[in-house]
Parts: structure tokens; C-alpha cells; sequence
């Protein structure tokens, strides 16, 4: 009896001309119709991990024509593994292919995709967006840190009052000089007076009663108090009748005696210490683009430079330095200024404080460079507490905010005096966090 499969020849030692290595018949082996193989009645024992026969012992013939191969021959049992168990998915015990095996389209066990992970994705995402922000902001906070001129010591004001609630910003801009050239200072009418002077003074203060902005004209009545020197540490003498202006405290002996002064006058604690000078000033309008007014009236002052029309208006730096430095072409001269003053910081402030600044570095990195660069701060000020000022300022102009100059009653000697009932009544609501009712007319 032949056991072998139906037209196969020779015996067990003898490789088919059909099978095997190669055939030579026309038609390629590929396209030859195959068998239909129940594959049903193979006991489950006997199947692979495939749905395929395991090899079993030699001689053993599965009753499908795959008997193995005693000789180790390489013995072909006929079956195309490719068409009976799927395109090109490989044979028992072999990979996952394409068509066949538990994982291809075609296995009886096929395993879908798994959908992506949006959740995950997200998470990740967001997470990663948030250690990049965090690391720039601290970048950026270090940066700003570094660049502040920390020159003022306030611990050598002497005889402080107490501290009351909120917190007070003394706002100083200078008349220095400093880095400018003479073609600048032409260029700005700044005149080339050497030393340094106030050209205006304001406490911004920030409490529980809202943001108010009081402007200290630098022709107010002041007697110098004692004080400790700077510099020299030596202790002064108070000058109980002496009386001069406001702005001479600093060109006596600067910041720590300007302090030491308003102190005296008001009875208010100074918190902080901020100044800046011409060039800085006009860098800072510059580096955001300039600034948005409208002017109720157009007005001219050859001292500063001042040539304005009434309407709305983009000042860039120049301009932006010569309105607020204008006194002469006013009637009630240094008032009129201080009021400009504040007009013009709460629109700097509205103005810079948006996202479009703060949110793009080619716009926010030039203003801080411009501004941190210039200005001349207290020992314990940091780019968080200016940044509240920045704000308070901000929030001035809004509905809780109060704009105003320090009560005057009339002069002295070409020197304005101070409404000193008015002056201890807004002192107390200040200290007390209490909203400013206080009028300056």
C-alpha cells in the first residue's frame, strides 16, 4: 500500500519533482487550487497554539497527509501554509503575520487595535505646557532680579512711624542725567545741569480700600528733620525753622533724607523706594511702542519741548517726557504737572499691563530691559513687588481707584502749604485700609 499522497512518487528517501524545492511545472505553485482542510475535526488537544497540529513523534501520520519526516529530510507535506492559514501570515509556531495568527484580520482570535489614549495625551500635554511656563517665568523672574539697582538702604531712615495697613510706594522721578550723551540731552531738553534733583514725587498706595495715587508737589513747604547721612553716617540736627521745598530734601542728601522728610511731614510709613530718571523714561515709552493720550487741549513749552495739539495721540518717548515735564505753559503751573503726571503713569500702566505685552516676549523683554535698567530701587524690593505696583498703578484709573495731589491750603513764600487737617485725615484712612474720601480741592 503507497502511503503516500495522491501523485507523489519515490520513497522516503527521495525528494518530488513536484514538492519540495521548486516545481517545474508552468503555473506557479502559488496559484494551484489547494485542498479544502476541515480543520473542525482535529481534537483540540492536538492543536497549536495557531489552530495547527503540533509536530508529533515520527511516523505519525495526523490522517491529513502531514506525517513527520523520520529521516530528517526536510519532508514537505504538501500543504501551502500560506493559502490555507492566511496571506503570507506564516506557519506554526512562527510570528504574527498580515493573514494569519490570533492578531492578523484573518485569525479567529483577532485582537483590534487599541484606540489612542486622548486623556493621556492631554495630560501630558498640559503638563509638559506648564513646566515650560513655570521654567521661563522663573527664568524671567531671576533675570528682572538681577537687573534692579538695589541702591537705596531704608534702614538708615531713622524715627519711622508705625506701619500701617497696605502697602506705600514712593514714586521718583529724576532729573539725572546719567548715560546720556549731549546730543540726548539736546535731543530731550533736558539742559546739561549737573547733580540730580526730583522733577515729581507721588505715593502710590495699595490697600483694602482700593489703589490712590497722591502726587507730592516738589514746591511744598518742608523743615528739614534730624536725620543720619547716607553716606557719612553722621547724624543731623533737625531744622525746625528752616523751611524749604520738598525737593531740596533730596538734593541735600537724597532718597533716605526725601524719605526720612515725607515721613516726618505725613506720619505715613514708606514701604518702598522707586525712581527713574529722563533717559529711562523715555526708553520705557519707546520699548512698548509708544503711548495713547487725548489731550482735553494742545499746549507748547519751550522749556520742555512741548508742542501738542488737543485730540488723541500716540507720544513716544520725547513727547511722553516733554508732557510731563510741561509746568510753565499752565496757570496753576506745578499742580497742572502733577496731574499730567498721573495721567500719564495709569495710561502707561493700562496700556503695558495687557496681553499683548506681557505675552509676547519681543514686546515684554525690550520694556523690562528698558525700565529695570534705569531704575534705582530699595534694598528690599523685588520684581514681585514691583509688579504689584505696576498693577495698583494700573488700577488707579478703574472705579475703586483714587487720583489726586496732596491738600493744599496756599503758600508760603512762593513754597505751597499743606492742608495739614485734610493731610492727618488722609493719612488715617490710608493707615486704617480705608477707602480715601479725602478731596484735594
Amino acid at each position: 500500500m503507497n502511503e503516500w499522497p495522491e501523485g507523489r512518487t519515490g520513497g522516503p528517501g527521495e525528494r518530488s519533482e513536484r514538492y519540495g524545492r521548486g516545481s517545474a511545472d508552468a503555473e506557479p505553485e502559488g496559484a494551484r487550487a489547494m485542498p479544502h482542510v476541515q480543520r473542525g475535526n482535529v481534537p483540540p488537544r492536538q492543536r497549536g497554539r495557531y489552530g495547527v497540529p503540533p509536530q508529533q513523534a515520527p511516523g505519525y501520520d495526523d490522517r491529513y497527509g502531514a506525517q513527520a519526516d523520520p529521516y530528517g529530510q526536510g519532508y514537505d507535506s504538501g500543504y501551502n501554509t500560506g493559502q490555507v492559514y492566511g496571506n503570507g501570515g506564516g506557519g506554526p509556531g512562527q510570528g504574527h503575520g498580515d493573514g494569519g495568527g490570533p492578531y492578523g484580520p484573518g485569525g479567529a482570535t483577532a485582537r483590534p487595535r487599541p484606540p489612542a489614549n486622548w486623556g493621556r495625551r492631554i495630560k501630558y500635554g498640559v503638563l509638559t505646557l506648564v513646566v515650560v511656563v513655570l521654567g521661563v517665568s522663573v527664568g524671567t523672574y531671576f533675570w528682572a532680579d538681577s537687573k534692579l539697582h538695589k541702591d537705596v538702604d531704608l534702614s538708615k531712615v531713622i524715627d519711622r512711624p508705625a506701619q500701617g495697613a497696605g502697602t506705600n510706594y514712593l514714586i521718583v522721578g529724576s532729573d539725572s542725567r546719567k548715560g546720556m550723551t549731549k546730543e540726548q540731552e539736546k535731543q530731550l531738553h533736558t539742559g546739561g545741569a549737573e547733580g540730580q534733583r526730583t522733577d515729581s514725587m507721588m505715593i502710590l498706595h495699595e490697600g483694602a480700600g482700593g489703589p490712590s495715587l497722591i502726587s507730592l508737589p516738589r514746591d511744598s513747604d518742608i523743615t528739614l528733620p534730624s536725620f543720619q547721612g547716607a553716606e557719612s553716617g553722621k547724624m543731623y540736627p533737625a531744622a525746625p525753622n528752616t523751611h524749604m521745598k520738598l525737593n531740596a530734601a533730596y538734593a541735600t542728601d537724597g532718597p533716605t533724607l526725601l524719605v526720612r522728610t515725607i515721613e516726618a511731614e505725613t506720619g505715613l510709613r514708606i514701604d518702598h523706594y522707586v525712581e527713574i530718571g529722563f533717559s529711562g523714561f523715555a526708553n520705557v515709552v519707546d520699548a512698548i511702542g509708544g503711548v495713547d493720550m487725548n489731550l482735553p487741549q494742545g499746549f507748547k513749552d519751550s522749556y520742555s519741548g512741548a508742542d501738542f495739539k488737543a485730540g488723541e495721540q500716540t507720544l513716544d518717548g520725547q513727547q511722553a517726557l516733554a508732557y510731563v515735564r510741561t509746568r510753565h505753559a499752565f496757570a496753576t503751573s506745578d499742580i497742572q504737572r502733577e496731574k499730567n503726571q498721573q495721567k500719564f503713569l495709569s495710561a502707561l500702566a493700562s496700556q503695558t499691563a495687557t496681553p499683548s505685552t506681557i505675552l509676547n516676549p519681543f514686546r515684554l523683554y525690550p520694556a523690562l530691559g528698558a525700565g529695570l535698567d534705569t531704575l534705582s530701587v530699595d534694598k528690599d524690593m523685588s520684581p514681585y513687588s514691583l509688579a504689584k505696583m505696576f498693577f495698583a498703578m494700573k488700577d488707579v484709573t478703574g472705579g475703586d481707584g483714587v487720583s489726586m495731589t496732596m491738600p493744599v491750603s496756599g503758600s508760603n513764600g512762593g513754597n505751597l502749604v499743606w492742608d495739614q487737617t485734610k493731610v492727618k485725615e488722609l493719612v488715617s484712612q490710608l493707615n486704617n485700609g480705608e477707602k480715601v474720601t479725602v478731596s484735594d480741592n
